[in-house]
C-alpha cells in the first residue's frame, strides 16, 4: 500500500505537523507490523503458555471497550469457528454493572483486551475477575502497564500507535487471538495461512488507498454512513462505523446486514453511504440486500474477496481483496478500507484524524 504524496511528507520529517500523517503511516505499516507480531508469537512461548493454562476452559470471554470490544466480537467468532468452543464478546462495563448476567458459573477463560493496558473499565473488570479467583489473559500493545499486573498471563504486541485512533493495534490483536485459536484447535493449516497472509495482503491492498481517497474526493460528505456485516464480519462492521465516527466526526451506524431491512432501511437516500462487508456464507442473501438498497437510491461501497456481476451492477465502489486464503484469515486486511474511509473523510472535512475532538488514547476515569 502506498500514497506517494503523503509518504513523501512523512519522509521529509513533517509528519507531526500534517493532519492525519500518523494515522496514514500506521495504516500503511500494517503489513510489516503483522509480520513482526506473528513472528514473535511463533518464536516465543506465550501461546503455548496460554494454551496450557486455559485449554480446558468451558467458555471463552473476550472483554474490551470501544475498538477493543469490536476486536472481541471478531475474536470470539473466530475462536468459536475454529475450535467449536463456546465464546462470547462482552463490553467491560457489563461485567461492572451486570456481572450476574454475563459471567458464567463454571470455569472460563477471560481475555482482557486493551491497547494501552490502562483502560479503566477493563482494569476494573480484571479486578472483578481476580476477586472471583478467575485466572485471566491480557492482550495489549504496551508492556508493563497495570493490566499486566492484574492478569495471569499477558500477550504483549509491538503494535502501538502515536495517533489517538486504533488501526494497526486492532488488526494485530485480532491476528494474535486468531493465531491462539488456531493453535488451540491444532489447525496448522490455518496458522500457516495467517503467517502467509501479510504477503498476500501486500498485493491485494496496494490499490486500496487510491481507491478510497478518490471515492471520497468525488462525493460530497455523506449525511449517514451505514456499515453492514454478518458472522465474523459483524465486529468489523462495528469498527468501520467507529473509525468513520472518530476520524471524521460523522454520523455512522452498524447492523447485522439483513437486520437493516427491519426498519433501518427507512434512512436510505443518495446521501447515505451503505458499506457492505460481503461474506462467503451469506454472499447471495447479502447481494439481495445490496440490490434492494441500491434500488432505494442509496450509495453503495462493497468490500469483498471477489465481486460477481450482481455486485458490480449494484455497487458504486468495489474494493476487491483477492486472496486465496480462508475467510477468517482475511478479516484483518478487510478492515483497512474502513480505516482509510475514516481518514480521508476526516481530511476532506478539514479535521485532524490523528487527534479527534473529545478523545484520548486511553479512557482513564477518576476513581
Amino acid at each position: 500500500m502506498s500514497d506517494a504524496t503523503e509518504l513523501k511528507t512523512l519522509r521529509d520529517g513533517e509528519d507531526a505537523a500534517v493532519a492525519g500523517a500518523y494515522s496514514l503511516a500506521e495504516i500503511l505499516s500494517q503489513q510489516e507490523c503483522w509480520k513482526t507480531c506473528l513472528m514473535n508469537l511463533t518464536r516465543g512461548q506465550i501461546v503455548k503458555e496460554v494454551t496450557a493454562l486455559f485449554n480446558h476452559a468451558g467458555e471463552w470471554l473476550f472483554i474490551g471497550c470501544g475498538s477493543s470490544y469490536y476486536v472481541a466480537l471478531a475474536a470470539a467468532a473466530s475462536l468459536k469457528s475454529l475450535t467449536g468452543r463456546s465464546a462470547r464478546a462482552i463490553p467491560a462495563s457489563e461485567i461492572l454493572l451486570y456481572p450476574e448476567l454475563v459471567l458464567p458459573q463454571g470455569p472460563c477463560a477471560p481475555v482482557l483486551i486493551s491497547r494501552s493496558g490502562q483502560t479503566s473499565e477493563v482494569l476494573k473488570a480484571a479486578e472483578v475477575l481476580k476477586k472471583r479467583n478467575l485466572p485471566s489473559i491480557a492482550i495489549s500493545c504496551v508492556k508493563g502497564q497495570e493490566l499486566e499486573k492484574l492478569a495471569t498471563v499477558t500477550i504483549a504486541l509491538p503494535a502501538d500507535e502515536q495517533s489517538t485512533v486504533m488501526t494497526r493495534s486492532f488488526t494485530s490483536m485480532l491476528l494474535a487471538l486468531q493465531f491462539l485459536a488456531g493453535q488451540m484447535a491444532g489447525n496448522d493449516a490455518f496458522c500457516h495461512a495467517l503467517i502467509a497472509m501479510p504477503e498476500w495482503a501486500g498485493t491485494a491492498l496496494k490499490p486500496v488507498p487510491d481507491q478510497i481517497r478518490d471515492f471520497v474526493a468525488r462525493h460530497n460528505t455523506f449525511a449517514d454512513y451505514v456499515c453492514l456485516g454478518h458472522g465474523p464480519f459483524y465486529g468489523l462492521a462495528c469498527e468501520y462505523a467507529l473509525k468513520v465516527m472518530e476520524m471524521s466526526v460523522s454520523s455512522a451506524q452498524f447492523f447485522h446486514s439483513l437486520e437493516f431491512r427491519h426498519g433501518p432501511k427507512s434512512v436510505v437516500t443518495p446521501n447515505t453511504l451503505l458499506i457492505f462487508l460481503l461474506s462467503e456464507q451469506g454472499y447471495q442473501a447479502e447481494c439481495d440486500l445490496l440490490e434492494e438498497v441500491k434500488s432505494l437510491g442509496g450509495t453503495t461501497l462493497v468490500v469483498a474477496n471477489q465481486a460477481n456481476g450482481r455486485v458490480r451492477a449494484a455497487a458504486d465502489l468495489i474494493v476487491e481483496l483477492p486472496m486465496r486464503l480462508p475467510e477468517l484469515v482475511r478479516l484483518a486486511p478487510s478492515l483497512i478500507p474502513g480505516q482509510l474511509l475514516g481518514l480521508y473523510t476526516g481530511l476532506k472535512k478539514g479535521l485532524n484524524p490523528d487527534s479527534p475532538r473529545h478523545l484520548s488514547r486511553a479512557v482513564i476515569l477518576d476513581d
